[in-house]
């Protein structure tokens, strides 16, 4: 059985596999926001267990709004993520990381 920080810690990478979208900032209701980040997690969910992201994961990095992801990424989340094993991640989607970039509790290399 796997622990309780075990699970948040892949959570919060999977989130942190999020966060580094370049759509238009505009605003978004709590409930869409809420939609957003259950698509993503539902596509992403592989990448939980050890597996690259598939396409539709990538298409959700993609697409999904970094205002809906980053405010989930707190102090306990981020002490849980492996910042570099998720760049990677994030790299493997064609996507590219800004240096310095802060996402809730977590700032990028």
């Amino acid at each position: 059985m796997r622990g309780k920080g075990e699970n948040s810690s892949k959570w919060a990478l999977m989130l942190l596999l999020l966060m580094v979208s370049t759509v238009g900032m505009h605003a978004l209701s709590e409930s869409q926001c809420k939609e957003e980040r259950r698509l993503a997690v539902n596509a992403c969910k592989p990448v939980v267990y050890g597996r690259l992201p598939s396409p539709e994961c990538c298409e959700r990095a993609r697409v999904t709004h970094v205002e809906c992801v980053c405010p989930v990424i707190t102090p306990k989340l981020a002490a849980l993520i492996d910042v570099n094993r998720a760049i990677r991640l994030i790299q493997g989607c064609g996507r590219t990381v800004p240096r310095h970039f802060k996402c809730g509790s977590i700032t990028t290399p």
